[in-house]
């Protein structure tokens, strides 16, 4: 059986990458089996490899991740037909069995009893895959990229110490403008 990943979300929504050999690499660099030029992809982002008659993925290090279903690889994941697979957060492939042409033409040995042709009712027409739809960079009912956490903590320091700074100043003003000096401050020279 032969399969293939399909580009949901990307550079190229609708390519197709067929799936050859026994071990491959996913990567930006154009050496990779599964090139994809993007910079949210690695040089070297995953590899795959075909055992048992399922490929198997990894991550090799990447530094925006990988993730099938969702889920980040932490380690190598035996892919299933229909599984999602995205390369950080931008780039989304569909891993599914390639389409296999059953008109195409089989070899068969020269001494082989021909049969009569037999009538073969006539295929069911395939509909075309669904449109890849796009949401402000998201695929509905595929991948949702991690959510990114707001740190808010900063904002609320410097917010603080702006409050408290004006704090401060106004309170200085309206010491000044009291003559409220000897009051407040009655160490200082003169009061």
């Amino acid at each position: 059986m032969a399969f293939q990943f399909v580009m949901r979300s990307g550079p190229t929504p609708g390519a197709v990458y067929p799936l050859e050999g026994d071990q491959l690499t996913i990567g930006r660099d154009s050496t990779n089996g599964v090139a994809i030029n993007d910079p949210e992809v690695s040089r070297r982002h995953a590899r795959l490899t075909f055992q048992g008659g399922k490929y198997v993925l990894e991550d090799l290090g990447s530094t925006n991740g990988s993730f099938v279903n969702g889920q980040r690889l932490s380690g190598p994941h035996v892919l299933k037909a229909g599984d999602v697979v995205a390369l950080g957060e931008q780039i989304v492939l569909m891993y599914d069995a390639a389409n296999i042409d059953p008109g195409a033409t089989i070899a068969s040995p020269r001494n082989a009893v021909r049969m009569p042709p037999v009538a073969s009712p006539a295929p069911a027409p395939v509909a075309p895959p669904p449109p890849v739809q796009n949401y402000a960079g998201q695929v509905p009912g595929a991948y949702t990229p991690p959510a990114k956490k707001n740190n808010l903590l900063p904002i609320f320091i410097i917010v603080g110490v702006l409050f408290f700074i004006c704090l401060c100043v106004a309170a200085l003003f309206y010491i000044d403008a009291n003559y409220l000096w000897c009051t407040f401050f009655p160490f200082i020279n003169g009061c």
